[in-house]
């Protein structure tokens, strides 16, 4: 699989809310940059820290209890084992705010795992609609 799919394979995987194919595309040592100072901003280091702690705060602690929020891919570009990926995520908040983000981010895939994502967003709407 090269890095694009690889990258497609995983935002399929959190539409459908698909954990283990989730887990599955990280690298055990992988990390995850999310940008400004929220409380989920930071690095995440390890699989596990990305995906139990960081991907499961932002979907299972955030939004109304029993749904998660809507993630499509709107566009893939790669070359070599960097891909950049585009998509939108909305939902209800657990405040019942409309959450409706457009984020991107910056993948690098080796031995056809994730071992680094750059994560970019409107931080402001998440900080309002989310933290506000």
């Amino acid at each position: 699989m090269n890095a694009k799919d690889v990258v497609v394979r995983y935002v399929q995987a959190v539409a459908d809310g698909d954990l283990e194919t989730i887990r599955d595309s990280f690298a055990e040592d992988a990390t995850w940059t999310y940008p400004g100072d929220l409380p989920l901003s930071g690095t995440w280091k390890g699989r596990d820290a990305i995906v139990d702690d960081f991907l499961g705060a932002a979907t299972g602690g955030l939004f109304k209890p029993g749904t998660a929020p809507e993630v499509a891919l709107v566009d893939v570009i790669a070359e070599g084992d960097r891909v950049l990926a585009e998509w939108t995520a909305k939902g209800i908040t657990r405040s019942g705010k409309i959450y409706d983000n457009r984020c991107a981010g910056i993948y690098v895939v080796r031995d056809g795992r994730i071992v680094s994502v750059t994560e970019y967003a409107d931080t402001q709407h998440v900080e309002r609609t989310l933290f506000g």
